[in-house]
């Protein structure tokens, strides 16, 4: 998010300033520095956890930092090393699906350091071969099915032991706009930096893209250059090669990286005249104009450079809409009813107006068909819950609607929050009155259970505004 070209700053401070000129106020808050996962590392503590890190992988880090241009020709060592390897073991999430071998995290850690030991041997020797990876499908909102790649565990030990070592080279090159599957940064961060560039900045018209089939289009022979730039060792280049087909996020990062994250650092810096503001989490991209014909300009030449580089944006997905404050009376004087709106991360984004004073807001309410996506989950597992005891059912509810609450808690976004409580209290009721003939549960009871085991609907995140530090 920046000024156009000899523009004067706009009265929107961050707390701290940018650490380059220009860069934009998100870019800024975030900083192109270290993030809170990669603080210094000086000595690895004996407990492993995930913010420890051998000392030798902070010296990658400062030498990343200090040459952009370095490449670097020896780094297989700190994947191998044993204190890597553990560390990415216990990263691993305990119950995660067993890979096409059936190894599960447990049956492995009983011999936890011979495993790993000899897991390192192999790495050292070059003699590890990397799993085929077990290919589920899952559901998606649209009725279509989302390939998924179940890796081995001993596979998702090397990668995550290989990402730690990548990220601490790559966390020096990446944007600020960019957020995905960083270290440090989250989905809610990069939702924030939009809400803060929508209402900061002069937003006329938002471009929704959206890459068809993004982790199948990718080209490996594109994504190994631009591994290539920054890593020269060999070992290390081969040993991605070997899982090319997992869909790592940090190697989709790397590619759009290069392929999109620079291309449009320039393209805004020399070509754009109005305000631009990007935010990517992954493949889910989000870029705001002032100006309808540089958001026209920048679709066009967005298709040719994807095409480049063997990436498609879907033609009915990719959408050109008007967004902001003017969009409400544009649209009704042209007789073409309310502004259209976006989804982003769960949440769809709405023209709207505050309360107190009438002005040009954001609003942000969770998408309706996740909504109902979750709801049926819910049911079908009450199902199979049916004759389980109360207290373990409630305990399970609990963590659904604690965790939806925890995510989807944003300011204004209250109804949303309770409707989903609401309704899984009422599917709860269903449930437990099929559970005997005996009749059904009475309410009152049944709003002591609710009252019990499902948390309050409650706003768990501040206005973007106050945490991000910027005032208008």
């Amino acid at each position: 998010m920046m000024n156009g070209r000899g523009k004067s700053d706009r009265p929107v401070l961050p707390e701290k300033s940018p650490n380059k000129a220009g860069q934009p106020v998100a870019e800024g808050m975030e900083g192109r520095g270290r993030a809170k996962g990669n603080l210094l590392q000086q000595n690895a503590s004996r407990t492993p956890c995930r913010t420890d890190a051998p000392s030798a992988l902070e010296r990658v880090r400062q030498t990343a930092r200090r040459d952009r241009k370095l490449r670097f020709t020896a780094l297989l060592h700190h994947i191998y090393n044993l204190e890597t390897l553990r560390m990415a073991y216990f990263g691993i999430k305990r119950e995660a699906a067993p890979g096409v071998d059936g190894e599960t995290w447990r049956h492995y850690g009983e011999r936890l350091e011979t495993n790993l030991q000899y897991l390192s041997d192999r790495l050292r020797r070059e003699a590890y071969r990397a799993k085929p990876v077990r290919r589920v499908y899952i559901p998606k909102a649209d009725g279509r099915q989302r390939p998924l790649g179940v890796t081995a565990l001993e596979d998702k030990i090397v990668q995550r032991a290989a990402v730690e070592v990548l990220n601490a080279i790559y966390e020096s090159d990446f944007l600020g706009y960019s957020y995905g599957f960083r270290p440090g940064r989250s989905q809610h961060q990069a939702l924030d930096a939009l809400y803060t560039g929508l209402l900061t900045r002069q937003v006329n018209w938002v471009l929704d893209l959206d890459i068809r089939g993004f982790f199948d289009g990718i080209s490996h022979e594109w994504l190994v250059k631009f591994v290539e730039h920054r890593i020269a060792d060999r070992r290390v280049v081969r040993l991605i090669q070997k899982w090319l087909n997992a869909g790592s996020p940090l190697l989709a990062n790397i590619y759009l990286h290069y392929v999109f994250d620079l291309w449009v650092q320039a393209w805004r810096r020399k070509r754009a005249c109005g305000d631009v503001i990007v935010v990517r989490f992954a493949d889910d991209i989000v870029v705001g104009f002032q100006l309808k014909s540089e958001a026209e300009r920048f679709w066009v030449e967005l298709t040719e450079r994807f095409r480049k580089f063997q990436l498609e944006l879907h033609p009915e997905k990719t959408r050109l809409l008007e967004f902001g404050p003017y969009a409400v009376g544009n649209r009704k004087k042209h007789g073409e009813g309310k502004p259209e709106t976006f989804n982003f991360l769960g949440f769809t984004h709405i023209c709207g107006n505050k309360r107190s004073n009438g002005r040009f807001t954001v609003l942000r309410q969770t998408i309706r068909k996740r909504l109902q996506a979750k709801l049926g989950e819910v049911k079908a597992e009450l199902r199979q819950r049916m004759h389980d005891p109360i207290p373990e059912v409630g305990q399970w509810l609990r963590s659904v609607v604690g965790g939806h609450i925890r995510y989807y808690g944003v300011p204004m976004n209250g109804p949303a929050l309770r409707s989903f409580r609401s309704q899984v209290g009422w599917l709860w009721y269903r449930t437990l009155s099929r559970r005997s003939q005996n009749g059904r549960v009475l309410w009152d009871r049944m709003r002591r259970l609710i009252a019990r085991w499902l948390p309050p609907a409650r706003i768990s995140h501040p206005y973007p505004l106050r945490r991000r530090g910027v005032v208008t």
